[in-house]
């Protein structure tokens, strides 16, 4: 398979649940499995990722688990027969307090805080803005509003307030059991859905860290950003993660969709600049539900978001439920691996600026600007924590960075790195030996031959997490 840096994240479903097509679906470029905690009960998640564990280990690539936490269920009631007819003009209520089920004049609502958090004149975004209603009124628990673009509204669509500020926690009593379930099966990543602020992504790392007491498991922290909220608490929210996701479906709702391209370039670079991943995601193949082949929009969009930077591109539905899983992970393997054919910024522009306050990534940035100039056939990192990995990945650079770490949890987070290639190798206390055996792994692997140069670094004393002091050029022999 060619080198590809650009990573892969995509939806188990009932579409990729066979076990040979999740094999297959690995092989032909998955590097991060998202399990969806909207959707089943906690067995079937240990399930599902014991599934994807064995699927890896036949298809010979480690791949990291993400656990995706459904968040605030902020949603209309059911109605009577399924679904009603919306027309312009019409007033409609979405009552809080209703029990009996809905009717063209009204529903009840899963979010009771509704009408505690709109007014008179505030839009409503129904099933992700195909229906736009504006609030008349709020009397006591109901909220009543004139539909100004009408459709068919269904049972438990979602509800946005443009503009946000539906004051809904961003983890609710079932994302704390939800979690409790993602740290028993080792999830790599947990994604958390609509944050607000960096104080939401503090006590998910909180619960985090109880749920694996005595375990030694820290998951990396994803915080999804899809709140207008969030927006201006971005920087806060990156410092307290280790990756955002920009989640383009609810965000687009409560922003308007023209804002979404210019914030999704502003989101990258900055989670970049702040040494933190970030997955891009929401429709990126969307007609290959259906479709064998991705529209040439589709194939723009995830180029585009290849060529801001991105770590990954997600799949959603396209591989939970569509008919081409396989043919859409493929498809897009192929659209990363051109797009990053384009000419990069140099990596001196990358540097103009940049301080550097501490030796480990100090001798990251050195790895990477001299094996840059040297023209290295390889810049390798051996890394405990992959923080070393990581802060190479944030550059620009043509060539493959190796990390090799002892730790099995260290190599699946690096799973989702740009540009990371991570290998499990037992290292050695002994600095010269471990050189040799990384060495060896490499040529083992075919990626360095005699007489090829490459950048290593590597920390002493051996397995300090963050102890990167060392930078040596080799040749190898």
């Amino acid at each position: 398979m060619p080198s590809r840096a650009t990573k892969i994240v995509a939806t188990l479903g009932p579409a990729s649940s066979d076990p040979v097509m999740l094999e297959a679906m690995i092989r032909a470029g998955v590097n991060v499995v998202r399990l969806n905690f909207s959707h089943g009960k906690a067995q079937d998640h240990i399930d599902r990722a014991e599934l994807v564990r064995a699927a890896s280990l036949r298809a010979g690539r480690e791949v990291a688990i993400m656990a995706d936490l459904q968040g605030p269920k902020i949603r209309v009631g059911k109605f009577a027969e399924g679904k009603v007819m919306l027309e312009p003009g019409q007033a409609f209520v979405l009552d809080a307090s209703r029990t009996e089920l809905g009717d063209i004049h009204g529903v009840g609502l899963d979010y009771k805080e509704l009408p505690r958090d709109v007014k008179a004149g505030d839009v409503l975004l129904l099933n992700d803005g195909l229906i736009v209603m504006i609030v008349s009124k709020v009397v006591g628990a109901a909220v009543h509003a004139t539909v100004k673009l009408g459709g068919e509204l269904s049972n438990n669509k979602g509800i946005n307030k443009q503009g946000g500020g539906l004051t809904a926690p961003a983890l609710t009593a079932k994302d704390m059991e939800d979690l409790k379930t993602a740290m028993a099966l080792r999830a790599d990543y947990v994604a958390v859905s609509f944050p607000k602020n960096a104080t939401d992504m503090e006590l998910a790392r909180q619960l985090c860290t109880v749920a694996c007491e005595g375990t030694g498991h820290k998951p990396g922290l994803i915080a999804k950003i899809e709140r207008a909220e969030a927006i201006p608490e971005l920087a806060n929210i990156l410092k307290v993660s280790d990756g955002i996701m920009v989640a383009r479906g609810d965000l687009a709702v409560e922003v308007g969709n023209a804002a979404v391209p210019g914030l999704q370039k502003h989101m990258i670079k900055l989670a970049r600049q702040m040494d933190k991943v970030v997955i891009t995601a929401t429709q990126m193949m969307e007609s290959m539900i259906v479709n064998p082949v991705p529209t040439r929009a589709e194939v723009s969009d995830v180029a585009n978001a290849v060529l801001d930077g991105t770590d990954a591109v997600m799949l959603s539905a396209e591989t939970a439920a569509g008919k081409y899983p396989l043919e859409t992970v493929e498809q897009m393997a192929a659209i990363c691996l051109e797009a990053e054919k384009a000419d990069y910024d140099p990596l001196e522009d990358d540097f103009q600026g940049t301080t550097f306050t501490r030796i480990d990534h100090a001798i990251a940035m050195g790895a990477l600007f001299t094996a840059h100039h040297l023209k290295a056939k390889a810049i390798v990192a051996l890394t405990d924590s992959g923080s070393t990995a990581l802060w190479m990945s944030r550059h620009n650079v043509r060539m493959p960075i190796y990390a090799l770490t002892p730790k099995l949890s260290t190599q699946r987070k690096m799973a989702l790195f740009r540009n990371v290639r991570p290998i499990l190798m037992d290292t050695s206390a002994d600095r010269d030996t471990a050189l040799a055996d990384a060495e060896n792994h490499l040529k083992k692997r075919g990626i360095v031959s005699a007489g090829d140069v490459y950048a290593i670094t590597v920390g002493e004393p051996m397995g300090t997490p963050g102890g990167s002091n060392t930078l040596k050029l080799c040749k190898a022999s």
